[in-house]
């Protein structure tokens, strides 16, 4: 008797270590389309309106974690061409080239336009040149066209460098005084103190600034543009705004995409579908940009009766 309760207990005991030893079940959320964790990398020009999109998103769906890591075009693109990220969020499509890279390695890119941005000239405050048109920004860009104006943008490797060339129709910027800076920030402060500065920006930089550089926004202004091969609006000028990108009046504009290439619906298509759904169009709405799909206004018309 006293053997089997010896063995009932000598039992007992290791199973009691053996559940011990099991390996506690992982708490991490599976990836869908509203839960798991995802690394996305962002063109830092557009920072302010994508970290107001990713705070509401985690805040809606309190499973799903996005890193986003802000970076130079050329630098985002190094990072999702070649490495492990597979979600971007570009002010451009991808090049054929590009795309080969992906579809190579049966990850074919998915586009999903979520809004518009314009490029805005500013200046100081005290400046009076305020009109410019598409053909003078190309000369001066050039170097076609003398100007004791320094030019500033915010970084050699920016979307807004590779969309200035484009528009210049060259390589290179060859005007001797045009200078890279750091930052959109840097380049909004650095016009606020100089009074013979132009400064190339995002113009989302310009929209509810936050308070470490409010003050510098406070002191500039925008340059009203006109495009004179513009058959709707000749001679016309316009300033950036919703309004005028809307109405196609304003030229200086680029797309914002984002890109996935996972190949599986799994959180960069929930994400996506968040940017282009009424949600994520709102936000757009709100930062200055414009949306790619206006967010519908409900007005609710009440009757009052009078009563005798």
């Amino acid at each position: 008797m006293y053997k089997l309760r010896f063995i009932i207990s000598m039992v007992a005991v290791l199973a009691a270590l053996g559940c011990g030893e099991q390996k506690p079940k992982s708490t991490e959320p599976v990836e869908g389309f509203a839960s798991g964790k995802i690394t996305i990398v962002a063109d830092e020009s557009f920072k302010p309106v994508i970290e107001q999109e990713e705070m509401i998103f985690e805040n809606s769906y309190p499973s799903a974690t996005l890193n986003i890591q802000y970076r130079t075009e050329n630098e985002l693109l190094r990072s999702f061409l070649n490495d492990s990220t597979r979600v971007a969020i570009l002010a451009r499509q991808l090049t054929p080239e590009e795309t080969k890279v992906l579809t190579d390695r049966k990850l074919p890119p998915i586009y999903s336009m979520f809004a518009r941005d314009a490029v805005a000239l500013i200046v100081n405050n005290e400046s009076t040149d305020t009109l410019i048109t598409v053909a003078e920004i190309k000369k001066m860009l050039n170097g076609q066209t003398k100007t004791t104006q320094n030019i500033v943008f915010d970084n050699p490797n920016s979307s807004l460098v590779r969309y200035l060339r484009l528009l210049s129709g060259t390589k290179e910027l060859k005007q001797k005084n045009i200078y890279a800076l750091n930052s959109n920030k840097e380049v909004i402060k650095y016009v606020s103190e100089h009074k013979d500065a132009i400064g190339i920006v995002g113009f989302n930089w310009l929209i509810d600034p936050d308070d470490d550089y409010a003050q510098y926004v406070d002191k500039v202004q925008t340059v009203s543009v006109s495009d004179e091969s513009s058959k709707a609006y000749p001679g016309q000028y316009f300033k950036p705004s919703q309004n005028s990108l809307v109405l196609n009046q304003y030229p200086l504009s680029r797309e914002l995409y984002l890109i996935n290439s996972t190949g599986k619906v799994g959180l960069g298509s929930g994400f996506a579908a968040f940017l282009i759904g009424e949600r994520g169009q709102r936000i757009i709405l709100k930062s200055g940009l414009l949306p790619d799909s206006i967010p519908r206004r409900e007005i609710r018309i009440t009757k009052s009766f009078k009563t005798e």
